[in-house]
């Protein structure tokens, strides 16, 4: 029997970014999929900020980016009768607009997931201990105290391999075995509404160059459909909602009838198209009761199933694990309790509750649910989710409040207020070196405890200095304001709550996990304290 110390189920985003992040830890791990390589079909494509500040930490962000489609080439989503037709509305999203750049210094992408899963894959295997095995499934698996057993079944030639792992995470899909196979509770809405992806070739640039968009949602009386941008030239997604509610079945979706479509959307009867493929599904909206279960934790789709209207399902996915895998880090390595795991359930599912329920809204809004002979627009809402991106604000033991109230927002879904308050993502701020250079704090985060200290904070410093002695975790302290490292505004003062005698503490995810406004009697046992209830050893 092989051993390892986790088993990833699963090669789509969520398990390839898991064994990435695993591997930057430290940590082995083994990744299993049934298929024989990653995604051939386009299915997601938007990376909001967020996830590309993620991505940017762990080295990866200039390779997704060359993937995918630079800003200006998405600049705009766009509603027409037709694509040669009348146009009915035009946007700027949130995310692709000169304002993003005020909270992130980082901008979101558009890369389809058939191009982004290969450099994924790529990034993985280039770091070690982590190994991937495609044509790989899991044939059944158990659990007791000593870990997860699985049989594993090679697809190709039969032959099966018993593997004990100490945890397992399942990033199986949206048809999560392994979810069934525990029993685990869905709640929400499921099958809310069916749709039909079709990937074709066509020169679409006529109509699109001068207005380049994610997406252009098609509104006529005889078809809603939406084209979703791919490569911007002649590779396309066109997708058609609400089958059952416009008379479609997924079965009538021949490659003839769907080029028909696709030229009556398009508004270009004699408009060259090749039907690549066509894919059916249906959408649900309803989130895994609980994500942990014993030894084994659910993520991304697995975890939850959300619409596709304001792209949150693989960004979700993503910052899952990249919640999870530090705690199983630090856990395997004897640095933390177990208790520490439970916290990714308590911080990552009640987040996608809200996620969840905003990309129904968004789906209802405009018009998914149900059949209408009127034009639609979607809320203002759509794609303008700066406070969801940004604005989460954890609630677990990994979190130790510090009795300052959340920030003031009036819409909590589109605005973002920038605080390093406990439980939320330590904001962008500009610092400044003595060459000129500008960094942001979201640079140095990603690759272990941070603490975040002002121009006096000397004693914190020391105090993380001093805290892989007694906790065993290394802290790496950075003081802003002692001439090596200067707020370039005062930007850095306002949103950190912090004056020059007191410090941040940034857990591996960018998330702030405690704050002191000002000095301490005793710095070194106060971040000792600190440290100690993160890793549930607090006496």
């Amino acid at each position: 029997m092989a051993h390892v110390p986790v088993l990833i189920v699963g090669g789509g985003p969520v398990g390839l970014m898991a064994s990435l992040l695993l591997s930057r830890l430290g940590i082995r791990s083994l990744l299993v999929e049934r298929h024989p390589g990653t995604a051939i079909h386009p299915k997601a494509r938007g990376i909001n900020a967020r996830t590309m500040e993620v991505f940017r930490q762990q080295g990866i962000e200039a390779a997704v980016r060359k993937a995918g489609l630079p800003p200006e080439r998405t600049g705009f989503i766009v509603w027409a009768k037709s694509l040669a037709g009348e146009e009915i509305e035009r946007r700027v999203p949130w995310g692709r607009s000169e304002r993003s750049t005020d909270v992130s210094p980082v901008r979101a992408c558009l890369c389809a997931q058939d191009y982004l899963e290969p450099v994924l894959r790529r990034c993985a295997e280039e770091q070690a201990p982590g190994e991937l095995s495609f044509n790989t499934e899991l044939k059944g698996f158990t659990q007791d105290s000593a870990g997860v057993t699985a049989t594993l079944r090679n697809v190709v030639t039969g032959a099966e391999l018993k593997v004990l792992a100490q945890y397992m995470i399942a990033a199986d899909g949206a048809q999560s075995a392994i979810r069934a196979a525990l029993g685990v509770r869905m709640d929400g809405k499921k099958d809310v509404y069916d749709s039909v992806n079709i990937l074709l070739e066509a020169d679409l640039r006529p109509w699109t160059q001068d207005r380049p968009a994610a997406l252009y949602f098609i509104e006529s009386d005889k078809l809603r459909g939406t084209f979703l941008t791919i490569n911007a030239h002649d590779r396309w997604g066109f997708l058609v909602n609400s089958l059952k509610a416009q008379g479609y079945a997924p079965q009538d979706f021949t490659p003839e009838r769907s080029a028909a479509l696709v030229r009556l959307a398009a508004g270009v009867p004699d408009l060259p198209v090749k039907v690549l493929g066509v894919a059916p599904w249906v959408a649900s909206a309803h989130v895994a009761e609980q994500y942990r279960h014993g030894r084994i934790f659910l993520a991304g789709d697995a975890a939850h199933e959300m619409p596709p209207t304001g792209g949150f399902g693989m960004n979700t996915g993503v910052q899952d694990v990249h919640n999870l895998c530090w705690k199983l880090a630090l856990v395997l390595q004897d640095r933390a309790e177990d208790s520490l795991l439970q916290t990714y359930h308590d911080e990552r599912q009640p987040l996608a509750c809200k996620i969840t329920e905003q990309a129904l809204a968004n789906a209802v809004s405009m018009g998914r649910l149900k059949k209408t002979n009127e034009t639609t627009s979607a809320r203002p809402e759509f794609l303008n989710e700066q406070g969801m991106i940004f604005g989460a604000s954890y609630s677990s033991a990994a979190v130790l409040p510090d009795g300052s109230p959340p920030p003031a927002v009036a819409n909590p879904i589109t605005d973002y207020a920038p605080s390093a308050r406990p439980g939320g993502r330590a904001p962008h701020a500009w610092l400044q070196r003595p060459d000129g250079e500008r960094v942001s704090p979201i640079d140095l985060l990603g690759k272990g405890f941070v603490l975040l200290a002002g121009g006096k904070g000397g004693e914190w410093a020391e105090a993380a200095q001093a805290m892989q002695t007694s906790n065993g975790i290394e802290v790496a302290p950075i003081i802003v304001g002692n001439g090596e490292l200067e707020p370039a505004d005062e930007r850095w003062r306002e949103t950190y709550g912090i004056d020059e005698t007191g410090a941040v503490l940034v857990r591996p995810d960018g998330y702030v996990a405690w704050r002191s406004a000002g000095a301490a009697v005793d710095p070194t046992r106060t971040l000792a304290r600190a440290m100690e209830a993160i890793q549930g050893r607090a006496s």
